[in-house]
């Protein structure tokens, strides 16, 4: 990989990561046309670039961020000396549970899948027409079959399970993260603007997970020095256009379906599927 390389699939990182069309499948594409080899630093290559829109969320939505996680800390700390029906759980606390419970499952699929997942991306351009089919699906149902008359104040524990399920469809390669989880919650009831700052939320437990994880094998690389700035390139690209993606896909979902995104994963799929 050159940097040049680095810095293409960082844009394709950034500009897929939060717009439901699936990053990874896109950065499988990206890969095949631009000649890279699927190997173990392929793979790291991906999960680690995906840290740099990690870093987009954390500036898009620092201040709910740093909301969540003091008063969910406060209220944890009081939980353990006082009885839970004198607590005032305010909705930023309800929300950073929510984000905990639906963090659960695919931090456990994740773990006990991880060597499945790297075989999956030993096939990449047929994994990325799967998962671009797959978009296609969930999210035109998520279109036709939901009332979206909800926002997150009315959320509830199951709903916060449930979108954590959807999340699981994400750990595979070619899945879309942001689809997946925009739909689940779209599913429950929620509204396209609540249903996407939820998933982009809840998304950032593990984002961290995996691209640590990940890190743990990056660091034990005997060509380390010379992957760190393909890395760096990557990582910079993705959290910039990232940053972009999140506000201008906030403002298209208050306003605009889910149809486009649909189309446009079932086209791309099929052409995936027939020239691969």
């Amino acid at each position: 990989m050159t940097l040049l390389q680095s810095f293409l699939l960082g844009i394709i990182q950034g500009l897929t990561e939060f717009i439901p069309v699936s990053s990874t499948a896109h950065l499988l594409i990206g890969q095949k046309l631009l000649g890279i080899p699927a190997d173990d630093s392929m793979f790291s290559f991906l999960v680690i670039v995906q840290l740099g829109t990690l870093v987009s969320l954390f500036a898009f939505y620092w201040k709910d961020l740093l909301t969540i996680v003091s008063s969910t800390f406060q209220v944890s700390r009081s939980m353990l000396t006082k009885p839970r029906k004198t607590l005032n759980l305010k909705p930023e606390t309800l929300l950073g549970w929510y984000i905990i419970i639906a963090t659960v499952p695919a931090l456990v699929a994740g773990y006990l899948l991880k060597d499945t997942v790297e075989e999956l991306f030993k096939q990449p351009m047929l994994q990325a027409s799967i998962r671009l089919f797959s978009a296609a699906i969930l999210l035109t149902l998520a279109e036709l079959l939901t009332k979206k008359n909800r926002n997150l104040d009315s959320m509830t524990w199951l709903d916060a399970l449930i979108v954590g399920l959807f999340q699981i469809i994400a750990v595979f390669p070619g899945a879309s993260r942001s689809g997946t989880t925009i739909s689940g919650g779209m599913f429950r009831g929620l509204d396209r603007p609540s249903a996407a700052r939820f998933a982009f939320l809840m998304s950032v437990p593990v984002m961290l997970a995996a691209g640590g994880y990940e890190m743990l094998d990056v660091i034990q690389m005997p060509n380390l020095s010379d992957f760190l700035p393909l890395l760096a390139v990557g990582f910079v690209t993705a959290a910039v256009v990232g940053w972009f993606a999140i506000k201008w896909l906030i403002d298209y979902l208050s306003k605009r379906s889910l149809y486009v995104f649909a189309a446009y994963c079932a086209v791309v799929g099929t052409i995936v599927f027939f020239l691969r």
